[in-house]
């Protein structure tokens, strides 16, 4: 009796912990997707985070000023993409001068991410336009869409990559 006690008992937590993380991977896509996650074209702008839609860019830099710095990526295998991530765009320094002073955007070419028809076409045809060769490529644009300037991946930190980017 006691051995038939602790099946149950092992099944029942199993399977609780089973919907526990089901709930939770629910609640992350649901969260990324009213986020604006890379999902979809479209979504409201916030300055200093990441868009993927090329238009709201245009529109978002023709009323802010502010050029667009555009990043070409492999967010999910690219190593070199992957380090200026961790390395710059995802620090205070960077963040704070983007909030500022830029309108961030993200055309993403992931292996599994999923995203749309119309947002890979969308990035496919600009990578196409700007002829990019390889990842990450970060170029800088005014609100007509006209190229400023092209750089990538640089050691030093947010700091530097900062004064980078004003030297541009």
């Amino acid at each position: 009796m006691i051995k038939y006690s602790k099946i149950v008992l092992l099944a029942v937590i199993l399977i609780f912990s089973m919907t526990a993380c089901k709930a939770e991977k629910n609640a992350a896509t649901d969260s990324a997707e009213a986020a604006g996650a890379d999902t979809t074209l479209a979504g409201s702008y916030i300055a200093g985070e990441w868009i993927t839609d090329y238009q709201q860019a245009l529109r978002m830099s023709a009323e802010t000023g502010n050029p667009i710095l555009v990043n070409f990526t492999g967010s999910d295998w690219c190593i070199w993409c992957k380090m200026l991530s961790k390395e710059v765009f995802n620090e205070k320094a960077f963040i704070d001068y983007a909030k500022s002073s830029l309108v961030l955007l993200k055309l993403d070419f992931p292996k599994t991410v999923q995203q749309t028809a119309e947002l890979k076409k969308q990035n496919e045809d600009l990578a196409a336009k700007f002829g990019i060769k390889g990842f990450p490529t970060i170029l800088l644009m005014d609100k007509d869409g006209n190229e400023l300037a092209r750089t990538g991946y640089r050691e030093g930190g947010a700091g530097q990559y900062v004064n980078h980017l004003k030297m541009l």
